[in-house]
């Protein structure tokens, strides 16, 4: 069995994927890069026995992360708790199967190309993949696989972070789809800004990346995907489980 390791600047995600190609388990922790191998080993190994999964069947581990500080402390857990060499995505011997038509392909974000291999195996290219995090990234696919370029753009957690610890009267807000754009409230205002302000960032950029770049589908991945893709009509489908199913891809490639 494979454990596939996605560490972001937010959350890391730990999934499980069967022989066959199933994903048969999935956590998510805060990233802390104090943060040891063996605390994360307790924490893991207990939720894999909730699952019921043996941790003797792991055969296999794959890490993508974009904070270095942390990446010590993942492998240190893939050689000491599961007895693996961790592949490492980015690593110069990791073959990715695709061209990353790039002037520095070393500065393109681990997640970003994992999502460039699931999204092209998934729906084809020419692809968009628009990537709610900690930043929303727009990552542009050609029609034969090669990652060609993107956006980063601040992330709407962290949009609003900004906004409530910048303006001292504002209050923290949760973010849902208001139903009038205009707010009659502090509160609803907020709302409005953060969800139709996001929302129209979002469909413009889509839109200026088509006139540059020319047709191409739109998928969206990240956890706030289903909840944006409602206010943009330029997206044709989500898919959450995008970046762990382009670490299995990965892994099966390098593996053989």
């Amino acid at each position: 069995m494979l454990l596939a390791i996605d560490g972001g600047n937010t959350n890391t995600v730990f999934a499980v994927f069967d022989d066959a190609g199933a994903l048969i388990g999935q956590w998510r922790a805060a990233t802390k890069t104090a943060k040891t191998s063996d605390e994360l080993a307790i924490w893991l190994r207990q939720l894999m026995a909730l699952e019921k999964i043996d941790e003797r069947a792991i055969t296999e581990v794959i890490i993508a992360t974009v904070v270095p500080a942390g990446l010590f402390d993942l492998q240190t857990l893939s050689r000491k708790y599961f007895g693996c060499e961790p592949l490492i995505v980015g690593d110069p011997g990791v073959k990715l199967g695709f061209d990353v038509r790039v002037p520095r392909p070393a500065e393109v974000g681990a997640d970003r190309l994992v999502n460039a291999v699931a999204g092209f195996e998934a729906h084809g290219g020419p692809l968009l993949i628009v990537d709610f995090g900690t930043a929303t990234t727009f990552d542009v696919i050609a029609k034969d696989g090669a990652y060609l370029g993107g956006v980063i753009a601040p992330g709407v957690n962290l949009s609003l972070e900004a906004l409530q610890t910048a303006a001292a009267k504002l209050p923290r807000i949760d973010i849902v789809a208001p139903e009038r754009v205009m707010g009659t409230d502090t509160i609803s205002a907020m709302r409005s800004g953060i969800y139709h302000g996001y929302a129209s960032m979002i469909e413009g950029m889509i839109q200026r990346l088509r006139a540059e770049q020319g047709a191409m589908d739109v998928i969206a991945t990240g956890g706030l995907a289903p909840l944006f893709a409602a206010a943009c009509p330029s997206i044709k489908a989500t898919d959450g489980d995008l970046t762990l199913r382009g670490l299995y891809a990965i892994n099966a490639r390098n593996r053989g």
